[in-house]
């Protein structure tokens, strides 16, 4: 299994205050705007699951499978040929801050490990600069 860290996120809200917003997909509707329409098409979502389309990979679903109050959000992904992970933690700095990363694990072979190790943790870098730009 390889892991792939995004850097550490500062966020100036308290912890509890992220998690309340990151642990509702729903409250994606946050990003839209934010993503660009060129890489990232067809963005569904639900209070446990979200979908989007991302060529060329196709359509990627995660669904929410842990939820840790208020530190940790474990995420699988649905219906993907590369069983992955994705976890959202987030830990108090000080009382009106919180940092953030995320870790996104998956069961990558050898013979595609070349080609998709780099866009990997690009894509985890990613997610955790957009999620840290939300408005919590």
């Amino acid at each position: 299994m390889s892991q792939y860290e995004s850097s550490v996120k500062c966020i100036p809200y308290p912890q509890e205050r992220v998690y309340a917003k990151l642990e509702d997909l729903n409250n994606l509707e946050a990003l839209k705007d934010k993503l660009p329409a060129d890489k990232v098409k067809d963005l569904a979502y639900s209070r446990d699951e979200a979908s989007v389309n991302v060529p060329p990979l196709g359509n990627v679903t995660v669904r929410i499978v842990e939820r840790e109050e208020p530190k940790c959000i474990k995420l699988e992904a649905v219906g993907s040929p590369i069983p992955a992970n994705l976890w959202v933690q987030i830990i108090p700095d000080g009382e009106e801050a919180s940092k953030m990363r995320v870790v996104l694990k998956a069961e990558v072979n050898f013979m595609l490990k070349a080609m998709v190790d780099k866009p990997l943790k690009d894509g985890v870098e990613k997610i955790a600069e957009a999620l840290s730009m939300i408005h919590y």
